[in-house]
């Protein structure tokens, strides 16, 4: 039998199709190619001034980008959005990190495969859309690092958005504020210092050892990957590292460090003031 469906009710299906496609392609801006990598904006669904969008990197296979702190070696990812119109403010959420050989002894921090960095977005008039344009510079190494220059933009608006889930789940991978000796099962118990030597003190389940990462107060500060000390007190992980890498003219004494704890599902990151020397 056929049925015949009046001209109003497919023209009327076919908007609505065309409407959901427009809604989806304002989630995310076309995706910027190189050779071995592509990046692109996303955007959440807007309810405020507030929003959250992410900065998504696709990497081919046995190439990988940096963490905000490379490690031993490597650039972190720079992002400009002086261009951008109706935007107060941007901040970068980062995803805990995995370590790489970086080739020459020593080990850098970032990312393989895919990341998506949240952001959260702030507007200067909630009332009106955001337009978003990033001016991006980024690395991707396999044993050789290749710079990538990028420019993507995206208008943030109040339709919902696919890719709200994906951005969820990237949130869940951001290390969560906690202070030293929170009942975590994974956590840091105590920062000691003994001349340049910094000793953190970790609670970990057992299993897999976790890592420790430390920055100090400005990006100029390169401070080395911490160890486990296989002398480690009972019941303790006991990371050491040297007060190495400041900035000409800085002094350690009372600097604020961040610590980012990784374990195998959990991520922490702690903000502390490194004492005196003793």
């Amino acid at each position: 039998m056929i049925v015949s469906v009046p001209h109003h009710i497919v023209a009327a299906c076919a908007a609505g199709l065309l409407l959901a496609s427009a809604a989806h392609a304002e989630d995310a801006s076309p995706w910027q190619t190189d050779s071995h990598s592509q990046i692109r904006l996303v955007a959440g669904s807007r309810t405020g001034p507030v929003m959250l969008g992410g900065i998504a990197i696709q990497l081919q296979p046995g190439w990988h980008t940096y963490w905000r702190n490379p490690g031993d070696s490597g650039v972190p990812p720079r992002f400009d959005f002086s261009k951008s119109d109706n935007l107060e403010s941007v901040t970068i959420l980062w995803p805990a990190p995995t370590k790489f050989d970086d080739g020459a002894g020593g080990e850098s921090l970032g990312y393989e495969k895919q990341v998506l960095l949240p952001m959260r977005v702030v507007a200067k008039d909630a009332g009106k859309p955001v337009m978003m344009r990033a001016a991006i510079s980024y690395a991707v190494c396999e044993k050789i690092c290749i710079p990538v220059e990028a420019n993507a933009e995206l208008a943030f608006t109040s339709v919902a958005s696919t890719e709200d889930g994906a951005l969820t789940a990237a949130l869940d991978t951001v290390p969560k504020p906690a202070n030293l000796g929170e009942g975590n099962a994974l956590t840091v118990k105590d920062v000691k210092r003994e001349g340049k030597n910094i000793l953190v003190d970790v609670v970990a389940p057992n299993g897999k050892a976790p890592s420790l990462y430390v920055e100090g107060p400005t990006p100029d500060w390169a401070l080395p990957i911490p160890k486990i000390d296989k002398n480690s007190p009972p019941g303790m992980k006991r990371f050491q590292f040297e007060l190495d890498g400041l900035p000409s003219g800085a002094t350690a004494d009372g600097a604020a460090l961040k610590l980012t704890l990784v374990g195998a599902d959990k991520a922490y990151e702690y903000n502390v003031t490194l004492p005196p020397a003793p």
